[in-house]
């Protein structure tokens, strides 16, 4: 189970189809609550910890959460809404069945409708709550620009969009520089992979039948792709995969220290280590936490930014349109 420190709790209550995500002309402020609902901040804190202390994988899954619905319609809470006998959801895309927690999102928001209704947008929630989870888990604290509102479209077939555990980093560049980040976010928010968890589907190519060639593939140390194809037994549990770093539940930079040692479980993450253009970055991370915990918040905070839009609506219940 993941620990979280009380300190922790205490400071912060005190392929490509790819379609472009512009960054927000929108004003975001980390203020933008202080007089409408200046509690917000402490009930999301609070349900998020309570839902990590009772299911660790919910860290992880609240900052996917985040990364899943900015990289598709920018950062609009368009993932949190549920599919309908007309249209199939984002949620319901492919790279998102396994995305899961969404019971967290929903709990804060039907507290803050009961403090301030109609004030706090799903989008800010989601937000908001990413950065929290990052820093329950050890990781860094960063303000939060809020102000975000929330969309009304969600389509699944949008969710080819996003980066796929496949991609090399000519593809993951040209991914994320379409939404306004450049080499030094990618790096650094690859790194929140550092609190993942991967099912067998989104690895087990890169351990058998990788190519004509190779049966695993050469980037992969080949001790750590024996252990990986020891997880994926033919055939098996659909729950069966691998954390994507030997520190699962806090977060710090073993993510970058074991991509040096060629044990990144996705081929875009093992890429990183391997391509001239990111490399420096992944050993600049990997040899200093403290660098890799401040580029992190600095490209959450641009990452957060994408796509915001000014004439959504604030939902009264985040899984549908008012």
């Amino acid at each position: 189970m993941a620990t979280f420190s009380p300190k922790h709790i205490l400071y912060l209550t005190t392929l490509l189809l790819v379609t472009i995500v512009p960054q927000s002309k929108a004003a975001l402020n980390a203020n933008y609550y202080s007089q409408t609902c200046p509690q917000a901040e402490k009930i999301i804190l609070q349900t998020v910890y309570n839902a990590s202390i009772f299911d660790p994988k919910v860290p992880a899954r609240l900052l996917r959460m985040f990364f899943h619905d900015c990289f598709i319609r920018g950062c609009d809470a368009s993932l949190l809404l549920d599919s309908t006998a007309e249209n199939q959801a984002e949620k319901d895309g492919p790279p998102n069945i396994s995305i899961a927690s969404f019971y967290v999102i929903d709990d804060a928001k039907a507290k803050l409708e009961a403090a301030c209704p109609g004030v706090v947008s799903c989008a800010d929630i989601v937000a908001i709550a990413a950065r929290d989870v990052v820093t329950i888990s050890g990781g860094p604290y960063w303000k939060v620009l809020k102000g975000r509102k929330d969309g009304r479209v969600s389509n699944a077939s949008e969710t080819v969009n996003l980066p796929a555990p496949v991609f090399n980093v000519s593809q993951l560049i040209q991914s994320f520089s379409k939404r306004g980040l450049g080499l030094k976010d990618l790096v650094a928010l690859s790194g929140g992979h550092t609190i993942g968890f991967s099912h067998c589907s989104s690895f087990e190519s890169r351990v058998k039948n990788f190519s004509l060639a190779h049966d695993i593939d050469p980037s992969l140390n080949a001790e750590f792709a024996q252990e990986l194809r020891k997880k994926c037994p033919k055939p098996h549990n659909k729950n069966a995969g691998q954390f994507l770093d030997s520190t699962s539940s806090t977060f710090d930079n073993d993510y970058y220290k074991r991509l040096l040692e060629s044990k990144g479980v996705f081929g875009s993450d093992q890429a990183l280590a391997g391509d001239f253009r990111t490399r420096g970055i992944v050993e600049s991370f990997a040899k200093d936490q403290r660098l890799f915990f401040k580029e992190f918040a600095a490209s959450m905070i641009k990452l957060g930014n994408v796509g915001v839009i000014e004439n959504g609506e604030v939902r009264l219940k985040c899984r549908v349109v008012n």
